[in-house]
């Protein structure tokens, strides 16, 4: 796994045969499909991407080498992702892709960004806007090599106050990855003219350390067993903690000369 840290910027009865079973299941697709209209199914099979509503996104690019193309002409400098929202009531955001590169960084990096949107629901929202956004671009070879960081947004920034405007002014990272990364033949970002950005916001708060096992997760999970095994290794990684502040009290105390303090004690302290 490798990671950078580029530095920051505004801008989810009977038993049958198992072959009875497969039977049946066939038939009952088979019927499902006749029930729909023939000029649905083309819109079917093309499912264009779907919205989210948990505050995270897998935005497809595709067609990355045309693009880059523009961008380097400056036909089209940037490119947005689709919507996407915190919940079915909640923040509306998107991300904006630079993927040539904006300002100082334009011919040297890719530039990633973080939009709020004007949303429904805004003005019973919290605000200003102040969860830590993480981006991750995913290596498509199996190696899980993935490239990701974050940042904590600046409260004090027009970014992140409640939008008057479509879209708030972008924030986020301008050195994202070297272009150097993704100009390589066969590297591992870019496969059959495609590649995936996760845009996650954080409102667990988690630990730093904790974010690649986040960004990492399989995607194609549903989304309950996802937020299941994360708050597992959420609690997994409390414990440690706990056990460690404790180990140090410990080491502590008899370098003085005292008896430990009960570790209960000690840990209800550490998360003061």
């Amino acid at each position: 796994m490798s990671t950078t840290t580029p530095s920051l910027i505004q801008e989810h009865g009977e038993q049958h045969s198992s072959t009875e079973y497969e039977s049946c299941c066939h038939l009952n697709i088979a019927a499902i499909v006749q029930e729909i209209p023939q000029e649905e199914l083309p819109r079917i099979k093309e499912t264009p991407d779907l919205i989210s509503y948990d505050g995270t996104y897998m935005w497809r690019i595709t067609e990355v080498w045309e693009k880059i193309a523009d961008a380097q002409s400056d036909r089209q400098t940037s490119i947005y992702s689709p919507p996407f929202y915190s919940s079915p009531v909640g923040y509306k955001m998107r991300a904006r892709l630079y993927l040539h590169g904006d300002g100082t960084a334009r011919g040297t990096h890719m530039s990633l960004f973080f939009i709020l949107m004007r949303g429904a629901y805004d003005s019973i929202l919290k605000w200003p806007f102040n969860y830590k956004i993480s981006f991750c671009l995913f290596d498509q070879s199996g190696q899980n090599r993935h490239i990701f960081d974050s940042f904590c947004p600046d409260i004090k920034s027009n970014s992140f106050q409640q939008p008057r405007s479509q879209m708030n002014i972008a924030c986020g990272i301008p050195k994202f990855i070297p272009l150097r990364m993704i100009q390589q033949d066969g590297n591992n970002y870019v496969r059959d003219n495609t590649m995936f950005i996760k845009i996650v916001v954080d409102f667990l708060d988690l630990p730093y350390v904790m974010l690649p096992y986040e960004l990492f997760l399989n995607p194609g999970l549903p989304l309950h067993v996802r937020n299941h095994i994360l708050q597992q290794q959420l609690e997994h990684y409390r414990q440690t903690q706990n056990r460690s502040v404790y180990r140090q009290h410990c080491t502590n105390a008899e370098v003085l000369g005292q008896e430990p303090t009960d570790a209960h004690h000690v840990a209800n302290t550490s998360n003061e």
